[in-house]
């Protein structure tokens, strides 16, 4: 009996390390299953409200009625205004005819403002379309460029990514900063200039590109690490230009309320996806999360400083991007549109070198984390998702430091 216990075991495990269920036509299966469910979803919410509300009463794309109304506030000539709750919560009360709502900030320097600004020229819900429309075929041109050979059936599984649902629902910038984050690092042995350009972008929301320099840097990629720099200050200087002294002044002195959104808990730390956020989910004290959180950044750098220069591009943007998953302590589940990046990398890389032990399993876990990840954290107060993105970073820098011509 114990020999039968023992040989089952080790058929489950092996079944775990290779998965060899895990096949094309029963994925591309599950993708069509997934993808039906959230076509479905996604119609009841904009079918079964009225006006700009879903049938939850809240603004169609919750978020995105905070860049509508920073446009509107900003194309009336009054920026700053856009860093005022009273003013900014009068404008998102008018677009819903004062239903009521509650108030969604607008923590964004103001680079991103300048890319909202054009935002209110159009009506509430074709901005919001045309926002996701423009964002989510530049983010889904970026899994494209990362899998090159990948078939319609396969590119349309991808688009079943939870994460696009998310970001689609709070009408978000995951998109844009995927797209750039990803189309930067295709680009950056073609074209460096033009890859630090798109990298330095992210600057309209620095929390996901503290790792970012770093890694330039520890690569030696000085091109990339000077365009980045330079892209990112341009930009505020550009947002300067056109909005003003006084706006960048207002953005500053608003961030301690930003902090104050995190250190307090003003955003449930179940939607968020941060070491930090899994801390106070299990009700550390803010000051512990906080050092938990630096201390994981520092790891970070230190996981990279040794290995930046040897690693292979996609590689090196799989793991810059992992790294900073868990290095920033600012990430919402929307935030997960990113994780496709990585996702992508490591389908491409397992198909052309063969899959490390458990690494299809990882890849199917990260796959529907951000299904998973809000209902887990909320309803059983369990944060999974630094403990994936861990896993991820793990088998990237496992393959990472295996020798090149040694099978997986």
């Amino acid at each position: 009996m114990l020999f039968s216990n023992g040989a089952t075991t080790g058929r489950f495990v092996q079944a775990l390390r290779s998965a060899p269920w895990l096949q094309r036509s029963r994925l591309l299966g599950y993708a069509a299953i997934l993808g039906a469910f959230e076509l479905g979803l996604l119609l009841v919410f904009v079918l079964g409200g009225r006006g700009n509300l879903d049938p939850t009463g809240k603004p169609l794309g919750t978020d995105f009625i905070s860049f509508w109304s920073a446009s509107r506030l900003a194309l009336e000539g009054t920026p700053t205004l856009a860093y005022d709750p009273t003013a900014h919560a009068a404008v998102q009360s008018a677009v819903v005819a004062g239903a009521e709502i509650g108030y969604f900030g607008f923590f964004y320097p103001p680079v991103f403002l300048l890319i909202c600004l054009p935002l209110s020229l159009a009506p509430y819900g074709v901005a919001l379309v045309a926002w996701l429309l423009t964002t989510g075929a530049a983010y889904l041109g970026a899994i494209r460029h990362l899998l090159p050979r990948l078939q319609p059936l396969e590119l349309l599984a991808c688009a079943t990514f939870p994460a696009i649902l998310l970001n689609i629902g709070h009408g978000q910038n995951g998109f844009l900063s995927a797209a750039l984050f990803g189309l930067g690092f295709v680009l950056l042995d073609r074209r460096p200039l033009l890859a630090g350009a798109l990298l330095g972008c992210l600057v309209f929301k620095p929390q996901l590109a503290v790792i970012l320099p770093f890694a330039l840097a520890f690569s030696r990629r000085w091109p990339a690490f000077a365009a980045m720099a330079a892209s990112a200050v341009l930009l505020c200087l550009a947002s300067w230009l056109v909005f003003g002294s006084e706006t960048w002044i207002t953005f500053l002195s608003g961030l301690f309320l930003a902090q104050q959104t995190l250190s307090e808990g003003f955003v449930d730390p179940g939607k968020m996806i941060s070491l930090f956020a899994a801390a106070r989910l299990l009700h550390l004290p803010s000051a512990l999360a906080l050092a938990l959180q630096v201390a994981a950044a520092l790891a970070m750098l230190a996981l990279l400083l040794p290995r930046a220069r040897t690693m292979s591009t996609p590689l090196l943007g799989a793991v810059s991007l992992l790294a900073t998953l868990l290095a920033t302590p600012f990430a919402l589940d929307y935030d997960l549109t990113l994780l496709a990046l990585p996702l992508a990398v490591m389908l491409r890389t397992g198909r052309d070198q063969g899959f490390l032990p458990f690494e299809k399993l990882a890849l199917l876990i990260g796959f529907v984390l951000p299904l998973a990840a809000r209902p887990l954290a909320l309803g059983l107060g369990l944060p999974v998702t630094p403990l994936v993105v861990a896993t991820l970073l793990w088998l990237c820098l496992t393959r990472a430091d295996r020798p090149a011509d040694m099978p997986a």
